[in-house]
């Protein structure tokens, strides 16, 4: 098998459709893939086009599929296989890719891989379709069965061979067909012509044929493995000779074809692919060669073929390479120009193209070159600028003067003093402008008639671009420094547009009068304006431009605007430019053609001018960064062809669940439930220019309208909702035609658990019963806040009632005991008995004030001062002074722990009971000692008041003896609940009376006092 993949270089197939085959292949678009560079393909031995747009190559390292930008190795279905590598390759006029292996013949059409075993498993070297759509395979005897070439009829399905009997000898190398219909196959016994009729054979002794095609004449053309080519005249073989691309009056020797690949393409053109030299072009009886050192990826030529939009493929041993025409063509040195480091241009009115060059000066007609230097005439080989006069005479400033052309010959004119002139005008009566670095220059006839400095234009520089108005027969100038256009005239300047009228800023490069006598002006920085009867209007990037860069405009014979840029050359159709000039503020939609197009974008135009030409056949020559370039508005080499969008595959939360793999169908595709991200996949087969490729995308349901995506050839998706989606492409090529079909994909995510409806009505039902809940607790809400308020009233009356007891009714009582001790003394003691009346009498204003702070002490506190124990005391000898001398107990307070501040509830409370309790024993122990404990705990506050009095029936300890009335014990338990604290009271007849209040820390102080875990604990004890 190495052997055999040695020799697959000299095999190969033809196609054919359409380039210019009057360009050389330098002045094609060239874009080179190759294996150094990581190629993955390797080299490919043969190349087909199927109708869905891909482009297959059949390699060493297998079958792969392209859509321009990614190669793509090709597995058939599961269970499914090829016999072997692929060789040959050949699509049908119904679709079917063939598939000529090593090891036998394969087909694939709609999804299935079919096999000819009648064809044998040997290797298969060439493929044809004929005019009636049989399809013919070539073969290499040598395996099991098949010792010699055969030549192979697949019709229906079935296959029929001959050969058998040795008549091709070892192999059928390669399969042509003529004008005629006639089937030729070259064999290793020589050229056979198979059909019509009975098969005829040409012997070629002593060669190898290579590869087959036809010439311009129709007739079949034969390449010579080593050698040249043979043309099929009559009966016998006869050379085909190929003009030099050295030297156009010779031929190219034989040795120097050394054929292997042949290509005629729809126009003409014939490509050869040689063994070791290259690419061979000849076109119009012009030859020229690309070989590796143009940038061709290898020498060794392996296949040729020409796609479906006209771009011309070649496979070589180091890569693959594209050539393809463009919009905008370049002519250099390699088509005849003196240099390529062009200056400026002018078209003539004999048709002729002149091009001046830092080296000479080239005249361009009909597609031949003539070149003018010193010797003809030329002041000097660097030509600058140049101008045609009314009278058809060529003017031209080099670095050592100015000369006009007469008779083929170049005649100096004296007199100019600049060194450099940059632009050149003239009128209709024979005199000439020139703007060089010394001044303006007024020529007539040849004549120096004066030199303007720029100082007496108000400038210090020169102009870089001038053009005679013949209707206002004045001078329109337009200057690089500083910027700005003036109007000159009869010595004064007339008119001046800058910055400080409305021109836009920046260096003019350009001027030009259109038809309705508008001056344009293109700047450097600010777009291109037009003045319009001393009214400036200036089209920018706000306005459409894609930049604001310009360096000339011109006009079409349909009046379309023609701008070269920074950016590239831009087209604006004449409906666009006439709506804008009848409203400024309209933006235009230009059509660019930059670099891959072949217009060079250029940052600084040419100082010469001028810098474009309008040819007689409505050509457009304009000068390039490096040489000049040439479009033809009425035949742009545009792309008409809309490409086929595919779909490729669809990436849920990064799982693959579909692929555009052979043989897949685009069902709906069912995602799971919860995905989150959706990617999708998707190309356009445009080969000619992928990369400028244009695609829309909608999701439709969530995209509103068609959208750019970002990624040219990928577009994801997050947080899709569950349910059906349809997602649509289109795409358009480099041309900007667009497919408005398409591609579509159906695909639907399932919905989790909480986005079923069942789940959503259990929500539902969840949320109604929630809202039910909640009103229902604001019922009772409600209504505990209305008792509340009830029981506040209640506890108010309860809280009166106890004031009134504590206070006014215990004074009362003390007023009565006081009256019985007065009536007791009236007769006896008069004295004693007033002295018992005054104190009463003091007693019962301090009972009225009593009342009357009672009252406000519903609202404040009992005391200000936070002091407990001295109220107490206090409130203790108060009673013991109602009591008098005589049975008068003795009274003590007591206080343990560090005073604290009380809360001032708790504080009022806990002085109401103690309050309540000693009025108790003042007045009805009839004790003899009573004490009051006061204790600061850290965990608690606790309060006893304790007499040794005759003590308390059990019936009344127990709240039920209370005589009617009487809210003693049963206010002081009232009282302690509030503050949350604990009342006990013990008693025994006889003995006395013992009352314990405990409060709660968090109750009784205004601030808890956290104190360690030991201290706690003895606290707790205590």
């Amino acid at each position: 098998m190495a052997a055999i993949a040695l020799c697959i270089l000299l095999g190969g197939c033809t196609c054919s459709f359409t380039v210019n085959p009057s360009l050389d292949i330098s002045q094609y678009g060239h874009t080179a893939w190759t294996i150094r560079d990581g190629f993955a393909p390797g080299t490919a031995f043969s190349m087909a086009q199927t109708p869905d747009g891909y482009l297959w190559l059949g390699t060493e390292f297998g079958l792969f599929r392209s859509d321009g930008v990614r190669f793509v190795p090709w597995k058939p279905p599961a269970g499914q296989q090829l016999p072997e590598s692929p060789y040959a390759l050949l699509v049908t006029r119904d679709g079917t890719l063939w598939i000529g292996t090593f090891a036998g013949l394969a087909s694939w059409n709609n999804g299935k891989l079919t096999q000819y075993p009648e064809v044998g498993a040997g290797f298969i070297t060439s493929l044809l379709e004929d005019r009636e759509g049989t399809v013919w395979a070539g073969t290499m005897g040598g395996s099991p069965g098949t010792t010699t070439g055969q030549l192979c009829a697949i019709q229906n399905g079935s296959a029929h061979c001959s050969g058998q009997d040795g008549a091709f000898g070892g192999f059928v190398w390669s399969l042509g067909e003529d004008s005629s219909g006639a089937l030729w196959a070259g064999a290793e016994s020589g050229l056979w012509r198979w059909k019509p009729g009975p098969p005829k054979r040409y012997a070629v002794p002593g060669v190898r044929l290579a590869d087959l095609t036809q010439s311009g004449a129709g007739r079949l053309i034969v390449g010579i493995r080593g050698g040249g080519l043979r043309q099929v005249v009559g009966d016998k073989l006869e050379a085909y000779p190929i003009r030099s691309a050295m030297n156009s009056n010779a031929t190219l020797p034989d040795r120097d074809i050394d054929a292997n690949k042949l290509l005629r393409d729809r126009d003409g053109g014939l490509w050869i692919g040689t063994n070791q030299r290259g690419l061979i072009h000849v076109h119009h009886g012009r030859t020229d060669v690309f070989t590796a050192e143009s940038g061709l990826s290898g020498n060794i030529i392996a296949g040729l073929f020409e796609d479906r939009e006209g771009n011309i493929w070649v496979s070589t041993a180091g890569g693959l390479d594209r050539f393809r025409e463009l919009p905008v063509t370049t002519v250099s040195a390699k088509q005849g120009l003196s240099s390529d480091n062009v200056h400026s241009v002018i078209a003539t009115t004999d048709g002729s193209t002149w091009i001046a060059t830092r080296d000479g000066l080239t005249r361009w007609q009909k597609g031949q070159t003539t070149i003018f230097r010193k010797a003809d005439g030329l002041p000097d080989d660097m030509v600058q600028s140049m101008y045609q006069d009314h009278a058809g005479r060529i003017w031209v400033f080099t670095g050592h003067g100015l000369a006009w052309f007469n008779n083929g010959k170049f005649v100096s004119v004296d007199g100019v003093p600049s060194m450099e002139v940059y632009s050149i005008t003239g009128d209709n009566a024979g005199n000439l402008w020139l703007s060089g670095n010394k001044g303006l220059s007024h020529l007539r006839e040849g004549r120096l008639i004066e030199n303007l400095p720029w100082t007496a234009l108000g400038r210090h520089q020169q102009a870089k671009v001038i053009i005679f108005d013949q209707d206002r027969g004045g001078l329109w100038l337009g200057f690089w420094q500083d910027g700005g256009v003036e109007y000159f005239k009869d010595g004064q300047v007339r008119f001046s547009y800058t910055a400080a009228n409305g021109m836009t800023r920046g260096p003019v490069a350009g001027l030009r009068l259109d038809r309705d006598g508008a001056v344009w002006a293109a700047t450097q920085n600010g777009g291109v304006s037009r003045i319009k009867d001393g009214r400036i209007t200036t089209l920018t990037t706000s306005k459409g431009l894609p930049c604001n860069r310009i360096h000339w405009t011109t006009e079409e014979d349909d009046r379309s605007l023609w701008m070269y840029t920074a950016c590239g050359l831009l087209r604006i159709p004449h409906s666009q430019v006439d709506a804008w000039i009848s409203d400024p503020a309209r933006r235009v939609e230009p059509t660019l053609w930059d670099a891959t197009d072949g217009a060079l974008p250029w940052g600084s135009p040419s100082s010469f001018g001028p810098t474009f030409a309008n040819a007689a056949d409505g050509k457009l020559w304009f000068v390039t960064r490096e040489d000049i370039a040439v479009v033809d508005p009425p035949h742009l080499a545009l792309n008409k062809l809309p490409p086929p969008v595919h779909i490729e595959k669809i990436v849920a939360d990064y799982k693959v669940y579909w692929q555009n793999l052979p043989g897949a169908s685009i069902p709906n595709v069912h995602l799971p439930a919860r995905t989150r991200d959706v990617e999708i996949d998707y190309t356009a087969l445009s080969l000619t220019a992928p990369e400028k490729m244009q695609f829309r995308v909608k999701l439709e349901g969530q995209d509103n309208d068609w959208r750019v995506p970002v990624n040219s050839r990928h577009t994801h998706y997050t947080n899709l909702s569950p349910g059906p989606h349809r997602f649509r492409v289109i795409a358009s090529n480099n041309s900007g035609v667009w497919n408005e079909q398409g591609d579509s994909l159906e695909f639907s995510i399932a919905p989790a658990y909480y986005q079923m409806n069942w789940f959503r009505a259990l929500c539902a039902a969840a949320v109604l019963a929630l809202v039910w809940a909640i009103y229902q607790i604001r019922v009772r809400q409600l209504r505990h806040d209305f008792a509340l308020t009830l029981e506040t009233r209640v506890g108010e009356r309860t809280s009166i009632a106890r004031e009134l007891h504590d206070t006014l009714l215990q004074s009362f009582q003390g007023l009565m005991l006081r009256f019985e001790i007065v009536s007791q003394l009236l007769p006896d003691r008069p004295v004693e008995a007033k002295h018992k009346l005054d104190g009463a009498m003091k007693q019962a204003a301090d009972a009225i004030t009593e009342g009357r702070d009672a009252v406000q002490g519903l609202r404040e506190s009992t005391f200000q001062a936070n002091d407990l124990a001295r109220a107490v005391n206090t409130l203790g000898e108060e009673l013991a002074a109602d009591l008098g001398d005589h049975g008068s107990p003795a009274f003590r307070v007591t206080v343990e722990g560090e005073s604290r501040d009380l809360h001032p509830i708790s504080r009022d409370e806990i002085y109401r009971i103690a309050a309540e309790t000693l009025r108790n024993a003042f007045r009805h122990a009839q004790a003899r000692q009573i004490e009051v404990e006061v204790r600061y705990g850290n965990q608690q506050f606790r309060m006893r008041v304790r007499d040794d009095g005759k003590g308390m029936d059990t019936v009344v300890l127990a709240g039920e003896g209370e005589p009617e009335g009487h809210f003693g014990l049963r206010g002081m338990r009232e009282r302690a609940k509030v503050i949350g604290g604990k009342l006990v009271v013990w008693s025994e007849v006889g003995v006395g009376t013992e009352v314990e209040l405990i409060v709660p820390a968090s109750s009784a102080y205004t601030t808890a006092r956290k104190g360690s875990w030991l201290s706690q604990k003895f606290a707790g004890k205590a």
